[in-house]
């Protein structure tokens, strides 16, 4: 029987690095070095099985210092989560919080932003544990059965949607062991919930009501039984298709080529012999050599690179024109474009290349080097700098070029104020090119 393959190699700043991107926000000062000396595998397990879920630092507030206020105001629930990674003593955990926003995609054009603050909650809750427990509690979810019709679902009207996608997108994979008479029985298992609506308070007491429940026989994957809307859920987590659909998708999130067949064997029985729970699984991946191959990079998600980005500086979230910023670079929390989530491949393309470059504006702007400010003149100390001033290393390619623009810089300084002058201003400048970099917006 083959195993998950581990990585042997070393484990210093630099694997921690990309662990800390790859499963969290990335680095805080120190916090790579501090994670290398653990070793990987207890790197690995302080991520998995965090001591604290707990938010560190100050709390959040708007651009004049009130309070975030994320039921009500627009952009505020963005800025609130997005400050949930920033300060999260549990990176993990917000990050594949994230990950299930994606795979379980919801939005608030459909929905309320407080119904959607609680099913932040729910996933978030759920966010290292079983997967079959999460497939059940999202699909009773309120703003679930608004997005998917769930609520306009019943035996004499039956709405196909949420049955298609419960199969197709969260658990199957699209033509994978469901036919549509699949898609049609299914349906009629999940009828029977509903809602009230009223003014001023909207869509509101969500419930399931047995007269909407079609109570009859169904014949789904094979079985036949007087199905409800459990039954459907557990169905589809327990399908012999599931467990390869699971860690293909689950892998895809930490890295970008597919698993190698034995792998995905190996994980898939590790998975199902588990009880379907999803933690065993990350401390494999997490593991593995592929993760820490300096060759396989990925685009950071514009929300993990902006928490990133107030990590490394110490930064909270004290403007609410992050909502905006990340909503042009291409990701607004709680809005995802489809049921389908985001599309990684426009992370970055001319359209929202720019809007990396007003992030990085955001936080370089307000962490200028002052006029008293001592500063090397030596391109290589400049370059170094720039670097250090994001927590990131560089590689060979990207510092040459960068020194070449600061010697240039440096060459064309000739009075004494240019002499003066030009190193602080050459350093600000190389923090913005740094940010922009392909070494720092990929890890």
């Amino acid at each position: 029987m083959s195993r998950v393959p581990r990585y042997r190699g070393p484990f210093g700043p630099e694997q921690a690095r990309r662990l800390l991107w790859r499963a969290g926000f990335g680095p805080r000062r120190g916090e790579a070095e501090r994670l290398a000396r653990r070793g990987l595998d207890g790197a690995v397990h302080s991520l998995t099985h965090p001591h604290s879920r707990r938010l560190k630092g100050p709390r959040p507030h708007d651009s004049e210092k009130h309070p975030l206020a994320p039921r009500d105001a627009w952009g505020h629930d963005h800025c609130w989560w997005l400050d949930r990674m920033v300060r999260s003593q549990g990176p993990l955990v917000e990050r594949m919080t994230l990950v299930w926003h994606d795979w379980f995609a919801t939005s608030k054009d459909g929905s309320t932003q407080t119904l959607m603050l609680r099913q932040n909650a729910l996933l978030r809750k759920y966010a290292l544990g079983s997967f079959e427990h999460l497939a059940i509690a999202i699909t009773h979810d309120p703003a679930m059965l608004l997005w998917l019709n769930g609520v306009d679902n019943r035996k004499d009207d039956v709405n196909e949607n949420y049955a298609r996608e419960l199969m197709e997108l969260f658990t199957l994979g699209a033509g994978r062991g469901y036919t549509e008479r699949d898609v049609r029985e299914m349906a009629r298992a999940l009828t029977g919930f509903r809602n009230d609506w009223s003014e001023g308070l909207g869509p509101h007491n969500f419930r399931y009501d047995r007269e909407w429940h079609d109570n009859g026989f169904k014949r789904i994957h094979g079985h036949r039984g007087r199905f409800d809307w459990r039954d459907a859920a557990r169905m589809s987590v327990r399908h012999r298709k599931h467990p390869s659909f699971m860690v293909a998708k689950l892998w895809s999130y930490f890295i970008p080529t597919p698993p190698p067949r034995g792998t995905a064997r190996a994980l898939e029985r590790m998975y199902v012999a588990h009880g379907r729970n999803v933690r065993p699984l990350l401390d494999a991946i997490l593991r593995h050599p592929h993760l820490y191959d300096p060759d396989r990079r990925m685009v950071k998600p514009p929300v993990v690179q902006a928490a990133g980005m107030l990590r490394a500086v110490g930064r909270g979230i004290d403007t609410d024109a992050w909502s905006w910023l990340c909503a042009q670079a291409g990701q607004m929390l709680f809005e995802p474009p489809n049921v389908s989530g985001w599309d990684d491949a426009r992370w970055l393309d001319t359209a929202t290349f720019r809007a990396r470059w007003q992030m990085a504006s955001e936080i370089c702007n307000k962490a200028q080097l002052g006029e008293k400010a001592k500063v090397s003149a030596k391109p290589t100390k400049l370059v170094a700098n720039a670097a250090h001033f994001w927590q990131t290393p560089l590689s060979r390619a990207t510092r040459e070029a960068l020194e070449r623009y600061a010697r240039n810089a440096m060459a064309s300084a000739h009075a004494d104020w240019e002499r003066d002058t030009y190193p602080r201003l050459t350093e600000n400048a190389l923090r913005m090119l740094v940010a922009v970099s392909p070494d720092y917006m990929t890890s």
